[in-house]
């Protein structure tokens, strides 16, 4: 047994991370075949008892990422000049921009391209139509009027809410302030009583660091049950007659993964893009099987931090907030279904609607919110701007209800892996590498 163990953790965890996806892949189908002669009333059971191995997953590393966003961007915005602050913070958000502009027009060309359908189109979304209405009242509003409301409000209150937004707001002016006083504090030549907090907030920080160790043996056992639940629930439906639409959107995520970004790292860094790309493969897993990307903060701060060496003054700032607002998958993901509508509705696409759709899908990948299934309800600001009826949206909501797991899995790979690369361009062209010990 002794052995075994010792093999088992000698085994590099992304190695074993991928072994339980590939049980879990096998062990839900299984299950899902099972349910056929042995009936629902099983599958129920095997399905609730797996459940909350894979939720605690999520429910660790939500867990520790409030507290690692909160303490990483004060320590990061209080260590800088609020002039060097202030070039970082503009850099970060014109790249996260630049790139969901580029994926959004790379998306709606490659599904235009591509163009996407399905057959029996009614009858594959009856089944769904009821929990999609259900999305468009309880989804909320999305898109930049969230991204604007939701800037400020009681920290207390966002912080036990995880409430991304007012969280990087406050703290990023908590840091900015600290730093503001220090500044002046060393022009007096006096000693600040802020240096103490900040040492505080540090050794918090690096605490909350060794509790993310601790989950990530872990993740194994999250990983087999997350996927086993997915699909016992779903079977071979998550492929049936989605597969051209699946195909569309796996192709570009894909693309954008290995060709665009690795063309980005090469242009602007001159560095080989497939070693940078190999260093965040945790993070881009991660949010794979997790479909969160904030889910997923823990592990991209520690890449960040152990294999890319960017500093933390750019990293705590760059990756919550782009968890947050900077989408690419989404940008990818609502192009391919906004098609399909048109495709199914006969509604024409002309340089007109394009546009509008470029558009819609920028301000709506802001909304997206870093939760899994969290592009779904941006369909309905999409769908409507293109001028479909309320019937009509929700048929093309309910058929992307029925094929949304897969697509999560991978449009949150994407999102990940676009923060984790643009933290590390903003970082070596703004000089925020550090030389490893």
């Amino acid at each position: 047994m002794k052995k075994l163990l010792h093999a088992y953790f000698a085994t590099p965890l992304v190695y074993r991370i991928i072994a339980a996806f590939l049980l879990g892949i096998g062990a839900g189908i299984g299950s899902w075949l099972l349910a056929r002669p042995l009936g629902t009333e099983w599958l129920e059971h095997a399905t609730g008892f797996l459940s909350p191995f894979g939720t605690v997953l999520i429910s660790m590393l939500k867990m520790a990422v409030i507290p690692i966003i909160f303490f990483s961007l004060v320590t990061g915005a209080a260590s800088l000049p609020l002039k060097k602050f202030g070039k970082l913070g503009l850099a970060v958000i014109v790249w996260y921009f630049l790139t969901s502009l580029f994926a959004s027009v790379f998306g709606t060309a490659l599904a235009i391209f591509l163009n996407p359908a399905m057959k029996n189109t009614s009858s594959v979304s009856e089944s769904l139509l009821a929990q999609a209405g259900q999305m468009k009242t309880g989804g909320g509003s999305g898109g930049f009027g969230r991204f604007i409301n939701e800037l400020f409000m009681n920290p207390f209150q966002a912080l036990a809410e995880g409430r991304f937004l007012p969280i990087i707001v406050f703290s990023i002016l908590f840091g900015l302030a600290a730093r503001a006083v220090l500044e002046n504090y060393e022009k007096e030549g006096k000693s600040s009583p802020v240096n103490l907090m900040l040492d505080l907030f540090d050794a918090a920080q690096v605490t909350s660091f060794k509790i993310i160790d601790w989950i990530m043996e872990y993740f194994p056992i999250g990983v087999f049950a997350l996927t086993a639940v997915n699909f016992a629930l779903y079977g071979t439906e998550l492929f049936g007659p989605y597969l051209r639409i699946a195909g569309c959107v796996i192709a570009g995520v894909l693309m954008m993964i290995f060709v665009i970004y690795p063309l980005f790292i090469l242009v602007f860094t001159r560095e080989n893009p497939y070693s940078v790309l190999s260093k965040i493969k945790e993070p881009i897993i991660t949010a794979f099987l997790t479909r969160s990307s904030a889910a997923t903060l823990p592990i991209s701060f520690l890449a960040a931090e152990d294999k890319l060496h960017v500093k933390n003054q750019l990293s705590g700032f760059a990756l919550p907030l782009g968890a947050t607002i900077n989408m690419d998958g989404v940008c990818i993901h609502l192009p391919v279904f906004a098609v399909l509508a048109a495709n199914i509705f006969g509604i024409p696409l002309g340089i007109g609607q394009i546009f509008v759709l470029v558009v819609s899908v920028i301000f709506a990948s802001v909304g997206a919110g870093g939760i899994p299934g969290g592009s779904i309800f941006l369909l309905f600001m999409v769908l409507s701007n293109m001028g479909l009826s309320d019937s009509q949206t929700a048929t093309v909501v309910a058929l992307a209800i029925g094929i949304n797991p897969l697509m999560d899995m991978f449009e949150t790979a994407c999102n990940v892996a676009g923060d984790n690369v643009g933290n590390y361009i903003v970082a070596k062209r703004m000089g925020m590498i550090e030389t490893p010990r």
